[in-house]
């Protein structure tokens, strides 16, 4: 060991700001590893050539960026590839601040008790559906993996359903309870389909019982309102739920028949973000039904 060559933590952690408590953090996870051991003393020491390396993990860790993907940047093979991992990162930083704001502005309205002009946009209307066979799959799922999942999971449905007949309405998802951060709701992935037994046998094929079933849904109303597919996302769905909650607490003699849905009517990848996609709907009865 040439001693020259090394510095010792103290000295290596003062020249890449970072403590002695993160080094040996980032050595056990393999972010940022000791030149040098010494077996009999323990004391780690770094090469200066680690400077770079150790501050890239310092400034990385100021964006807040999880270790797990700081450990893809400083393993990247080139700096382009480095590069795109962080802008990947940034641009998902970025998207959820916006959320966030967004929710932050609807929730100050709400709290200072103005109305929310996303609240006053909904026109809330009734439509009659029909008794119609679906299949469906369900699952427990927080908020931030709920997008993925409907994609997914529709998408799987919409495929089955080819082999039972094809598709015979729109796919909806129904919340059974709520989806948020804390709560995982279930909800439940629905699609129509034309060959009930052709449909009970595919999921007897395909599905586990406790995800995948078929079943009946009974002809219902349901209290909706359209929205558009840049309101497909916190504040702006919440708020069209709501519109509906308050348009059917309006209605004498209007009650709830049935967990909230969202029935997504159009092609979600070939429409643009001010084209309407989703009825976020309640099912409701009158009294006299």
């Amino acid at each position: 060991m040439e001693d020259e060559e090394l510095l010792p933590i103290g000295v290596f952690a003062a020249r890449s700001r970072l403590s002695a408590k993160a080094l040996r953090l980032y050595d056990r996870l393999g972010l940022l590893a000791p030149a040098h051991v010494d077996g009999a003393t323990g004391y780690r020491y770094y090469r200066a050539g680690q400077v770079e390396r150790a501050r890239l993990v310092a400034l990385l860790r100021r964006l807040d960026m999880p270790l797990a993907g700081i450990a893809e940047v400083v393993a990247a093979p080139d700096g382009d590839t480095a590069a795109g991992l962080l802008a990947a990162y940034w641009a998902d930083v970025e998207q959820r601040f916006a959320g966030q704001r967004t929710l932050a502005a609807y929730l100050r309205g709400q709290l200072s008790g103005r109305s929310s002009e996303m609240g006053e946009s909904f026109a809330v209307e009734t439509v009659e559906v029909p008794a119609q066979v679906v299949i469906t799959e369900t699952r427990h799922t927080l908020a931030d993996e709920l997008p993925a999942w409907i994609g997914a999971s529709l998408g799987r449905l919409e495929a089955a359903a080819r082999e039972c007949g094809g598709v015979t309405g729109a796919p909806f998802v129904v919340y059974h309870a709520e989806v948020s951060l804390e709560s995982d709701g279930p909800a439940q992935a629905c699609v129509p389909v034309a060959d009930e037994a052709a449909a009970r046998t595919w999921a007897e094929r395909h599905g586990r019982p406790w995800e995948t079933q078929v079943h009946v849904e009974p002809a219902r109303t349901l209290a909706y309102t359209r929205i558009r597919k840049a309101q497909v996302a916190n504040p702006q769905i919440m708020a069209a739920f709501e519109a509906v909650e308050r348009w059917i607490a309006g209605q004498e003699g209007l009650s709830y028949d049935g967990p909230c849905r969202e029935v997504y009517f159009a092609d979600w990848d070939a429409a643009g973000p001010e084209d309407p996609v989703c009825d976020v709907a309640f099912p409701v009865r009158r009294s006299d039904d």
